[in-house]
């Protein structure tokens, strides 16, 4: 039996489709290991967000390189967004990588390999589908407490700084049906949470369904104690939604809300259909219908033509809504998108540095100020496992997505503790476990 080791990048999507590509590979009766020194195929799925990514991959690949030059049958695979938008650039790594593999492509793997073990040949496919979700494929999962779900997959809002569009294709919705048949094998696999997954979740629709009925249809199933989402957009938050979180305790008080850019202008400019006021209101009306919500976001920092002022309107921002948490980015120019076509990179390094500086700063201070709030809270926490940085203690999340770390007690993965909160980072919650 061949062995396959595979690297994950990036994304919740990418680690779903590993498991997709594990569980495909694995009907046709290939094993997996942890050492790619004991591999015959390795596969890298890969990112395509930002220049680091590829960069990364690269390194890779230069690493992997010396190994091919010992083991002169190792197949190596590329695989997901990066090959997908390479597709037309391959120069780099095209004597180390034998199989180029788009993420609609995952059911062709077994035939590639065998077809490259034959004949030492290339095998390239860069198609995007209409209709490939992968409803059929259970994914190989490692058993834990959270399982990633992928309700759609593609995009089509066309954010002008995104290649998402141009790597995953359009967006297509599962059937409700098939979600609800894979939570409750999951349900019944022992996991206790879900996370439903799209490029733009909250965009979900199938047969008349939208996602607040497809929440739900999750939130129903037995054995799932908590259901989170994402990656949403702000276009999509209706009444309708808001009160299926407000109404259901098992649908975490927990929304992913990417700002992006606080200016109107940047905001035209990037494509994001929402204004600096109307993400406000938007803000203030979540937080009116799901109390006491965590809100966490997303800022790109540098967009083409940003000035000092318009990036005080992000700073703005950020200070007004007080965000309990945030991925901050400095803009990377991607090719194929639209801003890489129309919108030269301007602004320069030094500055995006001092301005990613400046948020990091603002944000650190804010997510301090949220978690001191919870201190002297009891709070559930749905225990993942031993913590990272000390085998004495047990770390696990809130409802809000907040990391809780506890004194060692007889816990397993997937209880759920009652805590009260003694202390607070601007990252972790700290706390000891009290009786119900």
């Amino acid at each position: 039996m061949k062995k396959v080791y595979i690297e994950t990048y990036g994304c919740q999507m990418n680690e779903y489709d590993s498991e997709l590509v594990k569980s495909i590979l694995r009907s046709e009766n290939y094993e997996f290991t942890h050492s790619e020194s004991e591999a015959d195929i390795i596969f890298l799925n890969t990112c395509a967000i930002r220049e680091n990514a590829h960069s990364k991959i690269y390194g890779r690949l230069g690493e992997i390189k010396h190994l091919k030059q010992k083991k002169k049958k190792l197949v190596v695979g590329l695989l997901g967004c990066m090959s997908q938008n390479l597709r037309g650039n391959l120069d780099r790594s095209e004597n180390i990588v034998d199989i180029f593999a788009g993420p609609d492509s995952y059911k062709r793997l077994p035939g590639m390999i065998q077809a490259v073990q034959a004949s030492g040949k290339k095998e390239y496919d860069f198609s995007l589908s209409e209709f490939e979700d992968y409803s059929d494929v259970y994914p190989q999962r490692v058993p834990g407490v959270n399982a990633w779900l992928a309700v759609m997959r593609g995009c089509d809002n066309f954010c002008t700084f995104c290649v998402v569009p141009y790597t995953r294709g359009r967006e297509r919705s599962r059937t409700i049906e098939s979600v609800v048949t894979e939570t409750e094998r999951l349900a019944a696999d022992g996991f206790k949470q879900v996370t439903l997954l799209g490029q733009n979740v909250n965009s979900y629709r199938s047969a008349g369904a939208d996602f607040a009925d497809l929440m739900v249809a999750v939130a129903s199933v037995d054995g799932i104690e908590r259901v989170r989402f994402t990656s949403p957009h702000p276009k999509d938050f209706p009444e309708k939604f808001l009160h299926v979180m407000a109404e259901h305790p098992n649908i975490c008080n927990h929304i992913h809300l990417p700002l992006q850019a606080g200016n109107n202008r940047v905001l035209d400019l990037m494509a994001r259909t929402y204004t600096k006021e109307s993400f406000l209101d938007l803000v203030d009306n979540v937080r009116t219908t799901v109390p006491g919500v965590a809100l966490t976001t997303d800022v790109i920092v540098g967009f083409p033509t940003e000035t000092d002022e318009e990036f005080e309107d992000t700073m703005e921002v950020l200070e007004q809504v007080e965000f309990d948490s945030a991925y901050i980015f400095k803009y990377s120019e991607r090719k194929n998108t639209i801003a890489y076509k129309k919108h030269p990179d301007d602004v320069t390094p030094a500055k995006k540095t001092e301005r990613i500086v400046r948020v990091f700063a603002l944000q650190k201070q804010k997510s301090l100020k949220r978690n001191r709030e919870d201190i002297g809270k009891r709070l559930q926490v749905l225990i993942e496992g031993p913590s990272k940085k000390n085998p004495d203690e047990w770390m696990g999340r809130t409802d809000s997505n907040k990391i809780v770390v506890l004194a060692k007690r007889d816990f397993d993965k997937g209880d759920m503790v009652l805590a009260e909160i003694t202390g607070a980072t601007a990252n972790t919650l700290f706390g000891h476990e009290i009786e119900n």
